[in-house]
Formats: C-alpha cells, sequence, structure tokens
C-alpha cells in the first residue's frame, strides 16, 4: 500500500508484506484486515488508544486465528483501527479520527470492528477480522454493507486476543459477500452440524424495536425469495407482554460493565485522561457495579438464555442488525446517544445466550444501509454460513429491500 492511499482512520500499519504470505490454500490470495485486538508476531496490540499502544509489549506470537487464516492461503495486508477497548458501537475513536463509511460517507461507520470493516467496504481487503462482544461485527455490518458473522461465544479460539468482556466476546468476520463469508467460516469453525433450517421466525416486537424504516427494509425483504419459510412467533409470556428488551439491556450492560472493569480497571485507573469521553464513562460508571449486582445480573441471564434457545429451537430467528441507519457523522456524538441505546436492546440477544448471528446487509426505502441479524441455534454457525450463500443467490439484485452482495 502506497503512502498516498494510506489511511490512519483506517489503519494503524498497512503493509502488504507485513506477513509471511502462503500462495496455495482455500483462502488463497484472499487479503485480511485485522483488527487491533489481535496479536501479529513482532507487533503491539494497540486496542484503539495511543497511551495503551505506547507502553504495549510487542507480541511474540500471531493470534491462533491469524495463524489459521495464514495457512488457509490468506495474506494479512494490515492492522486496522478499533473503537477505545472495543468498548464502543459507533465506529468513532476520538484519537485516530473516524474511518470513512464508503456507502454513506457523511454517516459512521459503526464499531468496534469499524477499521476492519471500512478495508473491506472500499476494497481495501477481502476479509475483515473483528470481534463481536456486544454488537462489533453486526453494527458495521449493517452501516457499510456488509456480510458479517458473529460466532458462537467460545466456537473460535481467542487465543491472542485482546478481550473486553470475556464472557460476551468473539471473533467474527466481515466480507462483501456471502461465498467468501462461508470459506472462512470453513477454515475457523468446527465442522457444520449438519441441520437443516426450515424457518425463519419473525416477531413483531423485534421489529418495531428498530426504527420504521429499518423493520420497512427487513419485512420487504422477509416478503421476498427466500428459502425457508416466515413464521410469525410471539415471544414472550403467555399474556402477549414479549420479552423485556430494556430489562434485558441492562443485564448485559451490568455483566459487560463488570467484567470490562475487571479486566481493564487497573490500567484505566492508571491513566487518568487517557481515554476518549465517551470510553472513560462507559469505565466510570462500570467501577461502580458491585459484585452482588453482577450476580443477579448473571442469574438473569441465565433465564433469557434458556428463554430465546427454547424460542429459536432448531430454526433462526429474525433480529435487526442495528436499530437505526448509520447516525450522522456530525451533530451529537453517535457512541452515546439513542442509536446506541436503542441497537443494545436488540444485539443483546445472541450476546446473553452466547448464539451465532448471520447479518446480511440491506437497504431502507430512501437507499440508506441496514441490517437484518438470523440468529441460529448454538454450534449452528457453519449451517448459518450455508444459509447466507444461499439467501445471497437467491435474492433478485434489483427491487425492494435489496442485499447488497458486492457493496
Amino acid at each position: 500500500m502506497t503512502t498516498s492511499t494510506f489511511d490512519p482512520t483506517i489503519w494503524r500499519l498497512a503493509d502488504d508484506d507485513l506477513m509471511p504470505q502462503v500462495s496455495s490454500g482455500p483462502l488463497g490470495g484472499a487479503r485480511v484486515a485485522v483488527k487491533d485486538l489481535f496479536a501479529i508476531a513482532g507487533q503491539p496490540i494497540g486496542a484503539g488508544n495511543p497511551t495503551f499502544l505506547a507502553e504495549a509489549p510487542l507480541q511474540d506470537r500471531n493470534a491462533r486465528v491469524v495463524d489459521d487464516l495464514m495457512r488457509a492461503g490468506a495474506t494479512v495486508v494490515g492492522i486496522t483501527r478499533t473503537d477505545e477497548f472495543a468498548f464502543s458501537l459507533a465506529g468513532t475513536n476520538p484519537h485516530y479520527g473516524t474511518p470513512p463509511n464508503a456507502v454513506c460517507p457523511d454517516r459512521v461507520p459503526g464499531g468496534s470492528s469499524s477499521g476492519s470493516a471500512a478495508a473491506v467496504a472500499l476494497g481495501l481487503a477481502d476479509i475483515g477480522l473483528g470481534t463481536d462482544t456486544g454488537g462489533s461485527i453486526r453494527v458495521p455490518a449493517a452501516y457499510q454493507g456488509l456480510w458479517g458473522i458473529r460466532t458462537t461465544h467460545g466456537a473460535v479460539s481467542h487465543e491472542g486476543v485482546h478481550g473486553l468482556a470475556p464472557s460476551f466476546d468473539t471473533v467474527g468476520w466481515l466480507t462483501r459477500e456471502p461465498t467468501l463469508l462461508e470459506a472462512v467460516g470453513k477454515v475457523l469453525l468446527p465442522l457444520a452440524a449438519g441441520r437443516t433450517f426450515t424457518a425463519i421466525l419473525v416477531s413483531d416486537q423485534l421489529l418495531d424495536a428498530a426504527d420504521p424504516d429499518v423493520a420497512a427494509a427487513i419485512r420487504e425483504f422477509l416478503a421476498g425469495p427466500l428459502p425457508l419459510d416466515v413464521r410469525g412467533i410471539q415471544p414472550g409470556p403467555a399474556d402477549g407482554t414479549g420479552w423485556p428488551l430494556a430489562d434485558w439491556r441492562e443485564v448485559f450492560v451490568t455483566i459487560q460493565g463488570h467484567e470490562a472493569w475487571a479486566e481493564h480497571g487497573a490500567w484505566v485507573t492508571a491513566h487518568p485522561g487517557a481515554l476518549g469521553s465517551a470510553v472513560a464513562e462507559r469505565f466510570r460508571r462500570a467501577a461502580t457495579i458491585t459484585d452482588a449486582q453482577r450476580d443477579r445480573a448473571l442469574a438473569a441471564r441465565r433465564r433469557i438464555a434458556r428463554t430465546v434457545r427454547r424460542a429459536i429451537g432448531d430454526e433462526v430467528l429474525a433480529v435487526p442488525s442495528t436499530a437505526t441507519v448509520p447516525p450522522p457523522r456530525s451533530g451529537a456524538d453517535p457512541a452515546t446517544g439513542p442509536a446506541r441505546t436503542s441497537t443494545l436492546q436488540l444485539t443483546c440477544i445472541a450476546g446473553l445466550s452466547g448464539l451465532p448471528a448471520l447479518a446480511i446487509p440491506l437497504r431502507t426505502a430512501a437507499g440508506l444501509p441496514c441490517g437484518l441479524s438470523l440468529v441460529g441455534p448454538a454450534g449452528s454457525d457453519r449451517d448459518l454460513l450455508a444459509l447466507g450463500r444461499t439467501i445471497g443467490s437467491a435474492t433478485p439484485e434489483d427491487g425492494g429491500a435489496l442485499v447488497e452482495e458486492g457493496l
């Protein structure tokens, strides 16, 4: 990559010769952009913060998932920017700037795998390697017109990955089309369970938790040519009150915050003023969460996971990837605004349940990017990816709420 094409809001380091190359394999020639949370031998992990980067040791080996991709023939072309400590969904970074959004330049790219997503959306990489704790694959996928996968918790090795909240952290990746998304899964994931999905389960409550333009785009997509039946469900108690999504978000935020402080609290305390305001405030609140509050949230999480897994059964559940289209880059801080709150109410469903989610890119009637996630049973990652490939090939390229395969 030449100096003239290097964008420091996307890349911390970009070099086609960064890693030894393997010419053959199922991913032969595919270029990988690696989120700055994954160990790369001879490089420090920066985690989106310059103070942390300055003190970070050089890594003596690659993250296991990076080695797996390289053995399959992929080439690592750079280390990409992330929101600080991956503790955001906006894709903004007060130290390095905001990566571009190739789909709508006046809007944020979505985080925290923002740099990897931008590299893929702009055609600078074919695979964006990232993580998803609270939506950090699914949100940039929706905001930038990409396919993505949040894997079942624990399905892909986290060895050599700098974590945020270990009981939620997952490895994921982004591509411009579903065939390559599946090819990566065949390298990184256990063998498919051989499930045959028969239906996409749809809840009006979940769709209506998104803004009307996003919900309309999803409904139009679900009304189109799909390889599965679309089946309406009424989640929640028999009285019809549905799932208490706002309460579930609080359960997620409590556990995530407690774990994030346990992971990073000592460093944050020792480096006052090193964080941007939004992430600093998030850590400040995390520091106040007691063990008793965490324990109550963990008990609630177990109930939520049982509820969601029982509702999904052996099928897939339709959940908006985000509640809104990407917020504008200017104006109110997208890292702290209502888009984050409403989106977390949806993304936390997979997180609290430890389930995989396939992110499918869509467009609203106004042409703005949004997305649908299909949440599947635990361990159904490869089956979800195969479903994504089938959906991608079956969806027309014109009319309605489009699946953007080559964006």
